[in-house]
């Protein structure tokens, strides 16, 4: 095996078919160090995917010993949310027994799909004492992960996640366009996640939407939770958006998952997204609104507001929200709404970070 062979560090990524793993690779066009594997297609493990890698199949122990040779180390990120804590220890102990170190990067410190936090918790149990390397987004995470179990996780940014050139594209169009009169806020609540709480934040932030000039709430929700015989109609939540839309006091949207091409067009018109979250860690929502220079209103739970300088908070966790500080925070948005985001420049440097602290980290595993 040739020199320039030997160098590559091969990882068995979990998953490798998702934004942040992607780009926490080298830039493109430069060279590269490290090599996630492919998804194997939960449909025909014999075979790679590029679009589903849901459920992960790396995360069975036979998998592990029957593909050994094929990679150096593990990194799992997502997709153990429906694995019991039983079979991530058979997982881990099987990364021991073949000599492969494990990497954790802990995303989620509570699981935004999940109303209580005990399954999750026992996951991270499992997957945080058993890991040789741990990484985290945010120093209040990282501090988290030390009170929890003793270690701390190096801390490491949340790479872009719109490409580098349709960043600089839509950076370009913005900046050519100039200010815009209209102040556009938006709230996408998607299928309703259980941290979304139905919605609870709706009501006072349409107060305070309709206390600044020019401003316009936009709520846009998939047909599943604002449908009639959705999977998981709301039928309040429907009647108090359908009412409010009639009366003209919020422009209401009711379509299924963005594209990314959708994605960055719904985020690129607006001045501000809100994240109505109650409980949760870090989002790549955020950092997609970082690239494309759309302001954010965080909530004061998980660790939002360190992801981003540009990150406005507002208090709002399990215990409620406090819709004066809501009302704050969107007025101090609206007085200063004109940022460009990130540049592509700072993208970049910062994504050859990532990817050089990725690489120092797992060769320091293999190399002890």
């Amino acid at each position: 095996m040739g020199t320039a062979e030997a160098s590559i560090i091969r990882v068995a990524s979990v998953p490798h078919s998702q934004v942040y793993i992607r780009h926490t690779g080298a830039v493109p066009g430069e060279p590269q160090t490290v090599a996630r594997l492919a998804d194997p297609d939960p449909r025909n493990p014999g075979q790679s995917t590029e679009a589903k890698w849901w459920p992960p199949v790396m995360l069975d122990a036979g998998w592990i010993r029957e593909n050994a040779d094929s990679f150096d180390l593990m990194h799992i990120h997502f997709g153990f949310d429906a694995i019991s804590p039983e079979d991530l220890r058979a997982v881990t102990a099987e990364l021991k027994a073949q000599g492969k170190p494990l990497v954790y990067t802990v995303h989620d410190l509570r699981n935004p799909h999940h109303l209580t936090p005990e399954a999750h918790d026992a996951q991270l149990d499992v997957l945080i004492p058993a890991a040789d390397g741990l990484i985290t987004l945010t120093p209040g995470a990282a501090d988290a992960v030390s009170r929890r179990c003793g270690r701390r996780p190096q801390v490491l940014p949340h790479p872009h996640v719109v490409p580098l050139d349709e960043l600089e594209r839509r950076q370009s169009l913005r900046l050519a366009a100039g200010p815009r009169e209209e102040f556009r806020v938006g709230i996408h609540l998607k299928s309703l996640r259980p941290n979304m709480m139905d919605g609870a934040v709706l009501p006072d932030l349409l107060d305070a939407v309709e206390q600044l000039p020019g401003a316009v709430l936009q709520v846009n929700g998939h047909p599943d939770i604002l449908t009639p015989g959705g999977d998981k109609y709301r039928p309040e939540l429907h009647r108090w958006l359908t009412d409010a839309a009639a009366a003209g006091r919020l422009e209401l949207e009711v379509r299924d998952y963005f594209d990314e091409p959708q994605l960055w067009d719904y985020l690129s018109s607006l001045d501000v997204s809100v994240l109505p979250y109650r409980f949760g860690t870090h989002s790549g929502w955020l950092e997609a609104c970082t690239d494309l220079g759309t302001n954010v209103l965080a909530p004061s739970c998980g660790f939002y507001a360190q992801q981003r300088a540009a990150v406005t908070e507002f208090i709002h966790d399990e215990d409620g929200l406090d819709a004066q500080s809501l009302a704050t925070a969107l007025k101090q948005v609206h007085a200063s709404r004109h940022w460009p985001g990130m540049s592509r420049e700072e993208r970049t440097a910062e994504r050859r970070q990532v990817a050089a602290a990725h690489e120092e980290l797992y060769r320091s595993l293999l190399s002890a």
